[in-house]
């Protein structure tokens, strides 16, 4: 640890040093609360005096994510940050950018809804992230941090991985991980990726200029002709699938021998860890499964566990209850799955987790 940078900051401000340091080349953004300080940081850092990276307040959320659409398609490695309303705005952009096949980052910091909500930590963007988020059959790579040390970590990871599919990732975090301080171990820096580098990694897709030895690229989600646009669609699903058989990543904690198993994501699932403490100490077999992909989501984990016996599954969640569906869908009837959360921006408890267990799975 003594050789390794380490700092205290909020998850806001690592997202910030973490894109620096990864090389990214451009920030397009627009400010909400509670990820403000993302781009606050950003134009602090000054970027653009030693890496070179451009950081740019936006007009709005649509123009962002634009923007961001222009920059993936010259092969780059750009990023945009909002909160839940503002990703709403950026739906269609979504779409258009998995469409047309371009890898980028979009953090997404959410807060309670619908509407504008409030402005506190919430997990109501589930569906939002993992169904779609916009038009037509498609998925985003999504990455679920529980710590700020993951929000560090999961820029790389998830910059990574949507050159390697050619895709947009977005890591889903919340209010709580974004605002709260924690000691975290930066990542040494990362030179941004040259015009030749860049040519010969993205030179078969990307916008480039063309040079005499192949044909022009285009950059489009457009596709007049339907059996041409099914092509494409069959292409993507081919990708998602490869996503989900060698991408899947997610922790679990004492489920070895659980009876029963929490299944929770962010900040939800570091609440869910004492939960498990403290069942474990009542003499509860109780384990915690915690997808760190939401997309591609661990069904195969879950449904092992409930092959192998586990006699009941609670999806613990600040929402009405999101990813319970996944969760039931994995277990396909095997055991019972059940369901708890708070909305609005509340935060449930240890406790009140253990308390749900009992009653709707351990007491029935």
């Amino acid at each position: 640890m003594a050789e390794k940078e380490v700092k205290l900051m909020k998850g806001n401000e690592v997202i910030a040093h973490a894109a620096i340091r990864y090389g990214c080349d451009g920030y397009f953004g627009y400010p909400i609360t509670p990820q403000s300080e993302v781009m606050e940081t950003l134009m602090e850092l000054k970027p653009w005096e030693t890496t070179g990276m451009v950081v740019l307040q936006a007009e709005s959320e649509i123009s962002s994510i634009n923007m961001v659409y222009g920059g993936a398609s010259t092969g780059k490695r750009v990023m945009t940050s909002s909160s839940s309303p503002g990703i709403s705005l950026m739906s269609e952009g979504l779409s258009y950018l998995a469409g047309a096949e371009l890898p980028c980052l979009i953090i997404n910091c959410q807060r309670g809804g619908p509407g504008l909500g409030t402005i506190q930590p919430s997990q109501g963007d589930y569906f939002q992230a993992c169904k779609g988020g916009g038009h037509g059959d498609f998925h985003l790579i999504v990455l679920a941090p529980n710590s700020v040390q993951e929000m560090h970590d999961h820029v790389a990871e998830a910059f990574d991985l949507a050159f390697k599919y050619r895709n947009p990732a977005l890591i889903l975090a919340d209010g709580a991980i974004g605002q709260m301080m924690e000691k975290v171990v930066l990542a040494p820096q990362r030179p941004r990726k040259t015009d030749e580098e860049l040519k010969a990694e993205c030179g078969s897709w990307a916008t480039q200029g063309k040079p005499a030895s192949r044909p022009r690229n285009i950059v489009t989600s457009l596709e007049l002709q339907s059996e041409k646009m099914e092509v494409i669609n069959k292409r993507l699903q081919e990708k998602y699938k490869a996503l989900e058989e060698n991408e899947v990543r997610y922790e679990a904690i004492e489920c070895d021998d659980a009876d029963y198993v929490i299944v929770a994501f962010g900040s939800s699932a570091r609440i869910c860890s004492a939960t498990v403490e403290m069942a474990r100490a009542e003499g509860l077999k109780v384990g915690l499964l915690r997808p760190i992909t939401l997309y591609p989501f661990p069904k195969k984990q879950i449904a092992d566990l409930a092959a192998r016996g586990v006699k009941g599954f609670l999806s613990a969640e600040l929402n009405a209850g999101q990813m319970v569906e996944d969760v039931r869908l994995a277990v396909n009837g095997k055991a019972p799955v059940e369901h708890y959360g708070r909305q609005g921006g509340m935060m449930f408890n240890p406790g009140e987790v253990l308390d749900a267990l009992k009653e709707k799975l351990i007491k029935k």
